[in-house]
């Protein structure tokens, strides 16, 4: 047998057991468990650079936790992702989240459609269509990648472990010396202080 022949159909067996592991392993099993979930703007462009764009963000954490049954313990709201530690009361995590990124894709659209202050509308409009067109699930433009990548977290240590991550985020990322002066962050909740939403502290 041809070895090209045999190299690609090894490439294609590795590529198709490496996407089932992953599709298997980002998954939210236990419906009623805490989850550790990130999800980032498409080709990971810098959305939120204006305090209305945050704020959208904000107001649909605080609408879900307060109408939705989201228990919301940490999050984390960079220029380009999200961090989020949640767990459903009604144990429909993946539906919380299909509805969260749905709204507020379809809010933060309106927001930068509108904005005449926005220097990048165009060029955010533009890219947020050119992803749409490559996904066969949406009609138009698209503004939150796919996955979530669900982390269950089952233990005192793995928690602490992510609420870290969270709150450090700004500060690896060079915006600010202390993880509480990131004021789109839960950080300042877990300092003493009160941040821009109520949360159910771990």
């Amino acid at each position: 047998m041809n070895s090209k022949y045999q190299s690609d159909v090894f490439g294609k067996k590795v590529t198709a057991i490496y996407l089932y592991v992953m599709s298997r392993k980002y998954k939210f099993y236990n419906k009623g468990g805490l989850y550790f979930v990130s999800f980032a703007t498409v080709y990971w462009i810098d959305v939120f650079v204006r305090q209305l764009y945050f704020d959208a963000v904000l107001n649909s954490f605080d609408y879900c936790r307060k109408n939705k049954g989201m228990e919301i313990y940490a999050y984390c709201i960079m220029t380009s992702h999200v961090h989020l530690i949640f767990r459903a009361k009604e144990s429909n995590p993946s539906d919380l989240m299909k509805e969260l990124k749905t709204y507020t894709s379809k809010r933060l659209q309106k927001l930068i459609s509108d904005n005449n202050q926005e220097s990048r509308r165009e060029w955010l409009l533009w890219v947020m269509k050119r992803a749409g067109s490559k996904n066969s699930n949406v009609k138009n433009r698209q503004l939150w990648q796919q996955h979530n990548k669900p982390i269950e977290l089952w233990s005192s240590a793995v928690i602490d472990q992510k609420l870290n991550y969270i709150h450090m985020n700004p500060v690896e990322f060079g915006f600010v010396l202390e993880p509480q002066h990131w004021k789109y962050s839960s950080a300042i909740d877990y300092s003493g202080g009160k941040g821009l939403i109520e949360i159910d502290l771990v």
